[in-house]
């Protein structure tokens, strides 16, 4: 039994924030209900697409969830979802959603059914627009400072990483078990409402760009594969591949130092500029450039196989770069020689490694990693085990097509 035994979650969600929590949560041990159109949500058959054109996205954010299918359009499709959301019970009472429910799942209506029913909306902005992660990025200025320097130039450059959402469906994790704790203490629900745009204004806040910007009167620069403010970068190996070198102690800098024989260059560079490289990362960061043209010929001479034994034994901190494929090859952390992982065959898609919850608790084991369903897998479960339906009404519902599945979902 997971630590989250016991917590119930009813998902109504598309694309990434609101399914990641629901995952997050559904992997710790919650039961989590994702319900969905009778041919899939919008994001049913978003890629990357197998050759068969199944959804390894979807399968991918929704591991260990029961599915329900059903007609969210039709007045009998919401009063169903509605039901389940408030029926009865400690743990229950709670909404994840990223879509604009109206009616009978808008919040004073649920509220109206079940008094202390949670609802956890994830929003664009705060005033309810639209944003993805695209817009919210290039709002808060990212693009500004990622890809290579660019004298003269202001070129905005996405990623792509969808680090907004990432945040966002982590942050909505935590918001509804505060609230759940909350209302373990006090008997009280709430509407709990989390915009896109706020975690990415929130996130540059915390990490210094809008300090930088209002005191400093300066924009974060691109620096390409430079780490901001000390010194990081990639290197060439001589077979090709490339490793990225971080040097944000003083002994990280000393030993890359010590193994690059690079020792004799530093002192110049130090001694011509009147820098102190061995305490100052700032003043590492000034001459990066430098630094990087002396040091690059040592990996340059080098295979990664050779740079690996040699920075192994040392402080440095270094890794790696890989594509996926590569990643899938050579590294054992992503594979099922850590415990995080374990190879499963999910349905319609095939048999691959699937991560389970990266968090590890001393007082439980780590719960194994769960497939995705197949849309409308559990629908039959759901209206028999938690609304108390009969065969009888089950069918008269499929009959007239308010509730559906299990489908295998298939992109045209």
């Amino acid at each position: 039994m997971g630590l989250l035994s016991g917590l119930s979650v009813v998902e109504g969600s598309a694309f990434v924030a609101a399914p990641l929590a629901g995952m997050s949560l559904a992997q710790l041990g919650a039961d989590v209900i994702r319900f969905d159109a009778l041919t899939g949500g919008f994001d049913a058959r978003r890629w990357p697409l197998t050759a068969e054109k199944r959804s390894i996205y979807w399968a991918g954010l929704n591991k260990g969830k029961r599915s329900f299918a059903v007609d969210v359009r039709s007045p009998e499709g919401r009063e169903l979802v509605a039901a389940l959301i408030c029926r009865p019970g400690p743990g229950r009472g709670i909404f994840l959603t990223n879509l604009s429910p109206g009616g009978a799942l808008a919040y004073e209506a649920l509220k109206a059914r079940r008094r202390d029913v949670i609802v956890l909306n994830l929003l664009g902005n705060p005033d309810g627009s639209t944003a993805v992660d695209y817009t919210v990025n290039s709002a808060v200025g990212i693009p500004f400072a990622t890809g290579p320097e660019r004298a003269g130039g202001t070129a905005p450059v996405n990623n792509a990483l969808p680090a907004w959402d990432l945040t966002t469906g982590m942050t909505a994790a935590f918001g509804l078990l505060a609230a759940e704790l909350h209302r373990r203490a006090t008997g009280e629900g709430q509407h709990v409402k989390l915009a896109l745009s706020d975690v990415g204004f929130a996130m540059v806040g915390a990490l210094g760009y809008i300090g930088e910007a209002a005191v400093n009167k300066e924009d974060r620069p691109a620096t390409g594969n430079f780490l901001y403010g000390a010194f990081g970068c990639e290197f060439e190996t001589r077979d090709g591949r490339f490793v990225y070198v971080v040097a944000i102690t003083e002994r990280m800098w000393s030993e890359i130092v010590k193994v690059t024989g690079a020792g004799e260059a530093m002192a110049a560079l130090a001694s011509a500029r009147g820098l102190d490289l061995d305490r100052d990362e700032g003043a590492r960061y000034g001459v990066r450039a430098e630094i990087k043209a002396a040091m690059a010929p040592w990996f340059r001479a080098r295979t990664l196989g050779e740079v690996e034994v040699a920075l192994k034994a040392t402080g440095v901190c270094w890794g790696p770069y890989r594509t996926p494929t590569e990643m899938l090859a050579e590294d054992p952390r992503a594979s099922a020689a850590n415990p995080m992982f374990a190879v499963l065959d999910q349905p319609g898609i095939g048999r691959y490694p699937v991560p389970g919850s990266p968090l590890q608790f001393s007082a439980a084991p780590r719960e194994a990693p769960r497939t995705a369903p197949r849309l409308g897998e559990h629908t039959d479960e759901i209206l028999a085990v938690e609304l108390g339906f009969t065969q009888a009404q089950i069918g008269a519902l499929r009959d007239k097509k308010v509730v559906g599945g299990p489908i295998d979902v298939v992109a045209p």
